[in-house]
């Protein structure tokens, strides 16, 4: 990173709270510290058991109005929309319900027979996207009519033998669906008249689609599934990350920055256990300064960050840490998601130099010393296999509690040991202190004064030194001692 690059040191999160006292005496103060505690969940969320549903893919040529459609059975803008041709370019999946039937709606890129280079491996993944479903939803574009384009996709529906149900989408009045009837011509039944932008006509479509799906459908993780976001700056070779460890072409991979656009999910079996990895956009410049699908992109990263138990961050080893690295991190901590760190692309750097990196790196991270990081390259699938070791430590350390009266017995032991400076003629004590929550660790001190931010950073490396927490970040939280008036 370049020496006029702003760097931050973290300290764990505190949140100071006034803790008011009825008494002066100090065992008195203790029992009621202890009686606070009480309100605190120290209960964690069990695992669930994994669904079944059916899957319905959306699929057909270019700029036809999938995505829209897809936001509109959603019922929420879920897929990144813009009025250019090509945005989404993954297989994406998301939990759809109507009246009262779940199912997996699959959006997808346009299909096009003579896509060459990265819109190759997109019409790939529509391919995929139909063979693997229940029901293909084809969606055209009636106010263009049936086209030769649509006409070759009818040609790969009908290899399938999958069930397919004819979206005529940009239907938005009356007038609409009497273009929507030169539909007939493609073969494949009626088509059914729907706006995926105003919502016209998408009712009487789910339903179609609902008396299509079997009773059966395909195993999908449930909430007791390990959640992993691959997060970065674009090209640092997260979708490749993913595809090495699925052992399989699940996200399209280009030379050009920025293929990814929507979150998209897999579950991968790492030495017998299920993961779900979620494969998002690169992030390459703040929020608020983003535009278009970008902007939209960005958002659904953050979300993805909010929904996982850790994030692995991508670094191209083979460029210097960059600012947005950093504020990557600071989005991981303060999402309170454990933190993995993968050196990506290390195959690239020469023996010599990787001496230097390592030490380069001990410096510029060492704000988050505690999390993991593994050296790998995704092209080469070398030591690709130690990541799921280093989810598992963090997630461990996430998960961390230490039992009330052990924790006490260690507050005491090294106030003892190193007391809080005195400051003003008074010396600041740690009188009870309890684990409230996990993941992350997040501890509750209830003190006589406020404890200096220095003396916080020696408490959290003490803990994670006694107890582990690695990988994970830690919150302290003061009550701080006022007597009542």
């Amino acid at each position: 990173m370049n020496d006029d690059d702003e760097t931050t040191v973290e300290e764990p999160d505190v949140e100071v709270i006034d803790w008011y006292v009825e008494s002066d005496d100090e065992t008195e103060q203790l029992a009621e510290a202890e009686a606070e505690v009480e309100e605190f969940d120290q209960d964690d969320p069990g695992a669930l058991p994994t669904e079944s549903l059916p899957v319905v893919a959306v699929v057909g040529r270019p700029n036809v109005g999938k995505s829209t459609l897809v936001n509109r059975i959603l019922a929420r803008r879920a897929a990144v929309v813009e009025d250019v041709s090509g945005v989404t370019r993954d297989r994406v999946s998301y939990r759809a319900n109507w009246n009262g039937r779940d199912f997996t709606l699959v959006d997808t890129g346009g299909w096009d027979r003579d896509a060459r280079g990265r819109s190759a491996s997109v019409a790939a993944q529509a391919e995929r996207a139909m063979r693997d479903s229940d029901v293909v939803l084809f969606v055209v574009d009636a106010m263009v009519g049936p086209t030769a384009a649509d006409e070759d996709v009818v040609r790969l529906l009908r290899d399938t033998e999958k069930p397919v149900i004819l979206a005529a989408n940009k239907v938005d009045g009356p007038t609409g669906e009497a273009e929507a009837a030169s539909l007939w011509s493609l073969g494949l039944g009626e088509p059914y008249p729907v706006s995926g932008l105003h919502g016209r006509g998408s009712g009487d479509l789910l339903d179609v689609v609902v008396a299509a799906l079997p009773e059966t459908g395909q195993p999908v993780p449930g909430p007791g599934v390990n959640r992993i976001a691959l997060v970065g700056r674009p090209n640092v070779g997260k979708s490749s990350l993913l595809n090495k460890l699925a052992g399989d072409e699940r996200s399209v991979v280009h030379d050009v920055a920025g293929t990814t656009v929507d979150p998209v999910d897999e579950v991968v079996e790492l030495e017998g256990q299920e993961w779900l990895f979620i494969d998002t956009a690169g992030i390459r410049r703040r929020i608020k300064e983003a535009s278009g699908h970008e902007y939209y992109a960005s958002i659904r990263t953050r979300s993805a960050i909010e929904r996982a138990e850790v994030a692995v961050l991508v670094i191209d080893a083979s460029e210097p840490i960059a600012e947005q690295d950093l504020r990557l991190i600071g989005t991981v901590i303060d999402a309170g998601r454990a933190l993995v760190i993968a050196l990506n692309k290390w195959d690239l750097v020469d023996e010599e130099r990787r001496r230097d990196l390592e030490r380069e790196y001990d410096v510029e991270l060492q704000h988050v010393w505690w999390a993991p990081r593994v050296n790998v390259s995704a092209a080469t699938g070398r030591r690709v296999d130690r990541l799921p070791g280093a989810l598992e430590t963090s997630l461990t350390g996430w998960r961390t509690r230490i039992p009330t009266g052990r924790l006490n017995q260690f507050i005491k032991d090294l106030a003892a040991a190193h007391p809080h400076p005195v400051r003003g003629g008074k010396q600041p004590k740690v009188l009870f202190a309890t684990q409230a929550a996990t993941c992350p660790p997040t501890f509750v001190l209830f003190t006589s004064g406020f404890l200096e931010a220095g003396y916080r950073r020696f408490i959290e490396r003490r803990l994670r030194e006694d107890f582990g927490f690695t990988g994970t970040p830690m919150r302290l939280q003061l009550r701080v001692r006022k007597k009542r008036r």
